[in-house]
């Protein structure tokens, strides 16, 4: 049975955008183990400061760890696009695919991750490009992060089908994930 993970911004007390993780919980656990087990995320989190916590929580059909991490984000000057045929389409707790391949090339802050010629997302978010007027994300990421999921129930963000050769038509990138939100990035993308 595959261990499954949720991380949470925890700030002052109170978790952010809990619905979307909850949602992202159930239909996981539907997927996966034929069944919604009732875990109520919301009962669970407890943060023990005001301060902010990355709550890392691990989970199959029940909770198996709950932890509080303080949090200090990841800089990210320089993407490396890479392809990969890797299956990330729910959060694991075994991220060693992806880490094998940030690891080949570490002379990046990150990997962007070509799919079948389409961009997906980073190693650690989902990602977004700015055409000027309107905020794309890609229609088929690696991971339906929750930040992606509110940004496009908003209608902040709409889908596309990004390629490489795309690039050039954006004036503006953004990274967002459950501890950075939606975040505008100087970046070099190679």
């Amino acid at each position: 049975m595959p261990l499954l993970l949720e991380t949470i911004k925890v700030e002052g007390y109170k978790a952010s955008n809990l619905l979307y993780h909850q949602k992202r919980l159930d239909k996981s656990q539907e997927a996966l183990f034929a069944a919604v087990t009732g875990i109520d995320l919301a009962v669970h989190i407890d943060a023990p400061s005001e301060a902010l916590y990355r709550c890392r929580i691990l989970y199959d059909t029940e909770i198996r760890s709950i932890e509080y991490l303080p949090y200090s984000p990841k800089k990210i000057h320089t993407l490396k696009i890479i392809s990969s045929t890797l299956d990330y389409s729910y959060k694991y707790a075994d991220r060693s695919d992806l880490n094998t391949l940030l690891e080949a090339h570490c002379q990046y802050d990150d990997i962007l991750i070509e799919k079948e010629g389409f961009l997906t997302d980073t190693s650690i978010a989902n990602i977004a490009f700015y055409d000027g007027s309107q905020w794309f994300t890609p229609k088929h990421p690696l991971l339906e992060g929750t930040i992606r999921a509110k940004l496009l129930d908003e209608g902040f963000l709409q889908t596309k089908e990004i390629q490489r050769e795309d690039l050039s038509s954006y004036t503006q990138v953004a990274l967002m994930n459950a501890m950075i939100g939606f975040k505008i990035i100087d970046v070099h993308i190679e």
